[in-house]
């Protein structure tokens, strides 16, 4: 089925000058702004928990992770690594996320260097198989 040009495809769809209701919500909303700041700050001092944790999460905005750099002196095997990340944690030298990070980053060097020894053993095989050349 196809339109004809200048036809609108849903001739009985909205009529004009609608409001979109949220559009309407929104202004209804603006309007009574500063009566219900004001009502969430009473009830904020009166001691409504719910309303202490809005005001709270909008006065004092959640920490991000911080991106900074770590000095980690590694030394062994990667599951020796990932012993040394698990002490750094129980001794408070790492946050769990900083752990969480390099733990991740320790898995990845260890896929990375499956792939390569197998790589190797690859090519081992087809010069053994191919008689030396």
């Amino acid at each position: 089925m196809t339109f004809k040009k200048g036809q609108s495809g849903n001739p009985a769809g909205r009529p004009k000058g609608i409001v979109d209701h949220r559009l309407r919500y929104r202004k209804e909303l603006d309007e009574s702004a500063p009566k219900i700041v004001a009502t969430l700050l009473q009830k904020a001092l009166d001691g409504d928990v719910a309303c202490l944790k809005i005001c709270a999460d909008r006065i004092i905005p959640q920490l991000k992770a911080s991106d900074a750099a770590i000095n980690i002196q590694f030394s062994g095997d990667l599951t020796e690594k990932g012993n040394q990340v698990l002490e750094a944690l129980g001794a408070g030298e790492l946050s769990p996320g900083e752990a969480t990070t390099v733990m991740a980053s320790l898995q990845s060097q260890s896929r990375l260097t499956v792939a390569d020894d197998l790589v190797r053993r690859i090519e081992k095989l087809e010069e053994t198989a191919n008689g030396g050349h």
